[in-house]
């Protein structure tokens, strides 16, 4: 059975996406018309469905990296910071927004918290994705595999 691994990303975004918008549990609240995706954007996105696409990615991003947390995250949805006249430097992205996808993910079942003792006895805290997260995914990655037999060099 095809997996996330053999499709492309951007083509399983995109069907994730729709199939987020049909849950209940996931939604954009109120301020996320306002708000930006990090202190390195200059505007809100312009996209309507911006805040289900972001939470299709980080789906994805669990699904292949888990487990993850929130600062390695900030840091996959940085980007350059363009500060005028002096030079450039790295700024991660809002953790506003992925604290509350990764909330609204684990709400719907698809992700769930997961700590555990890392080297030097430090405490490891990310997400994981679920078996239920993992069939969605898997599902959605077979339905695309179908659709575009192609792929076979992917």
């Amino acid at each position: 059975m095809p997996t996330a691994y053999d499709v492309p990303a951007d083509l399983l975004i995109q069907k994730i996406t729709e199939e987020l918008k049909k849950e209940t549990e996931i939604k954009p609240p109120g301020w996320a018309i306002y708000a930006k995706t990090g202190v390195h954007k200059e505007s809100s996105p312009v996209q309507e469905d911006w805040w289900y696409i972001r939470a299709a990615s980080i789906l994805r991003k669990i699904y292949m990296y888990g487990p993850i947390g929130v600062s390695r995250l900030r840091v996959a949805y940085g980007g350059r910071n363009r500060r005028g006249v002096k030079p450039e430097h790295f700024a991660r992205g809002s953790g506003a927004v992925i604290r509350r996808v990764l909330q609204q993910l684990e709400k719907a079942n698809y992700i769930q918290k997961k700590s555990g003792h890392g080297s030097k006895g430090r405490v490891i805290v990310g997400r994981v994705i679920t078996p239920k997260g993992h069939s969605f995914v898997d599902k959605l990655s077979a339905e695309i595999k179908r659709q575009i037999p192609s792929l076979e060099r992917y």
